[in-house]
């Protein structure tokens, strides 16, 4: 090899002039952010088209191919492509432009679509769901551009629409007419978080399985009479029995490989009085009593060893003095990718025990089951690479307890992670979160977020 020793003293400044100037990366990054936070997205109606014509125009403008498609003209999705050398199937960076409703009354402080900045935080509808995640996905297409970062896999961005409640105008659509452009060895979207706590990084959570979307009512029966003369086999009574039941019920435990990853990560990583609880989910002998506090004081953590039922409508009756002869609750269960729901709802029945109530599916599922992606390969150890850097922070697999549209794609074979930015956990109980009436984001996170963005890809897709 005819060696050159002064390759040695120049590509220190070759790796340099790879490097993003993320002083100019975060003003650029602040005026894409806020130009699509203003944008009303709220899903219904959607009108997501706004956005991607707006983003659409920022990336033509770097000279990046785009196309959009649509069910709906007003309900556009936006896919942008990066060709790489074609050696490693293709990177797909999505982020949805759709968001929650609002109830215009409940921002006081801050207007939905403001996106105003103050003590630290941008505040708006869809600051943390999605336009995070399109921001920072926009923003790693156009450093690539820009900086000409030579690809082992193409990079694809998927500006998606409907996430929030109309997936047929979205992924669906997607996958349904647009599987060749999408379709990906990995896929990073929307499903994660950093987690800190009185403002410092405590771990990062990847999303990588999430529960299903089932549901099911209970309808009891019984004779209808007049009001002034109770009789036990009253419908609403029947009901009522029945719904405690099944939702005081603790249902069987069964941990995944996300799962079991997850609470014994943690076990090493939470305070010491959480820690010990996690540890004893895996001893029989102390198992339902830590399943036990967790159902009472931690919820989210407790719907993610079984599948889990919420009775969230209650109907029966119609006039004051009238005994009903039906009464209807319509359950909300998430079921673990892997439930079988005709054995489950079987138990459902017996823990029931009245032949007054039926139980009836009602065949809610609009998201397909697929396994969880992996946690030993490529992706996964890039992912725990950026945290490390960006974050300094240990990297925890997570089954989230609520659906995302990565179902669709893992259903298809893709490996999919869910990443997000930094967040309080003090943020949500103060209503501060996703989804709520003062929904914001720490700039500082947003920030952040682009850079990790911008590791994960440049470890996964740049040539080697």
């Amino acid at each position: 090899m005819n060696f050159r020793p002064w390759i040695l003293v120049f590509l220190p400044l070759l790796c340099a002039a790879q490097a993003p100037d993320w002083r100019k990366v975060e003003e650029e990054t602040l005026r894409h952010y806020t130009a699509v936070v203003h944008m009303d997205t709220t899903d219904p109606p959607g009108n997501e088209t706004r956005v991607v014509d707006y983003v659409k125009k920022v990336l033509e403008a770097e000279g990046i191919p785009v196309i959009t498609s649509a069910k709906d003209p007003a309900r556009a999705n936006l896919i942008a492509r990066l060709k790489g050398n074609g050696s490693k199937r293709p990177l797909l960076i999505m982020g949805h432009t759709d968001t929650v409703k609002v109830d215009q009354a409940k921002w006081i402080n801050f207007g939905p679509f403001s996106a105003a900045r103050d003590g630290g935080y941008i505040y708006g509808r869809g600051t943390l769901d999605d336009k995070d995640n399109m921001t920072a996905g926009l923003m790693t297409m156009l450093l690539l551009k820009r900086l000409n970062v030579p690809l082992d896999r193409d990079v694809i961005f998927v500006a998606e629409a409907g996430e929030e409640a109309s997936t047929a105008n979205g992924i669906a659509w997607l996958v349904d007419h647009n599987w060749t452009g999408i379709n990906a060895e990995i896929c990073l979207a929307e499903g994660g978080q950093v987690t800190r706590r009185n403002g410092q990084v405590r771990w990062a959570l990847i999303q990588t399985a999430e529960k299903l979307p089932k549901g099911a009512a209970l309808v009891a029966h019984g004779i209808s009479g007049h009001g002034s003369r109770p009789m036990r086999t009253n419908a609403i009574v029947h009901l009522s029995r029945a719904v405690e039941k099944i939702a005081m019920w603790d249902p069987p435990m069964r941990f995944n490989d996300t799962t079991r990853y997850y609470f014994e990560k943690l076990s090493t990583l939470a305070d010491p009085e959480d820690a010990a609880r996690y540890k004893a989910l895996f001893d029989p002998q102390k198992s339902a009593a830590a399943r036990q506090y967790l159902a009472e004081h931690d919820p989210g953590q407790y719907s993610m060893l079984h599948t889990s039922i919420s009775p969230n409508i209650i109907q029966g009756g119609f006039q004051v003095n009238v005994i009903p002869s039906e009464a209807t609750a319509t359950l909300d269960i998430r079921a673990l990718p892997d439930e079988d729901m005709p054995a489950f709802f079987d138990l459902m029945r017996k823990v029931i025990n009245d032949p007054a109530v039926e139980l009836v599916p009602n065949g809610r599922n609009s998201r397909p089951a697929a396994p969880p992606s992996r946690i030993d390969g490529e992706a996964f150890k890039a992912i725990e690479a950026a945290d490390r850097k960006v974050y300094n922070a240990e990297t925890i697999p997570q089954m989230s307890t609520g659906a995302t549209d990565m179902a669709y794609l893992r259903a298809k074979g893709v490996q999919c992670y869910g990443i997000g930015p930094m967040v309080d956990e003090e943020d949500a109980p103060k209503g501060y979160g996703a989804h709520s009436d003062q929904e914001r984001i720490l700039e500082e996170a947003l920030y952040k977020f682009v850079r990790f963005n911008w590791e994960v890809a440049t470890s996964l897709a740049a040539r080697r």
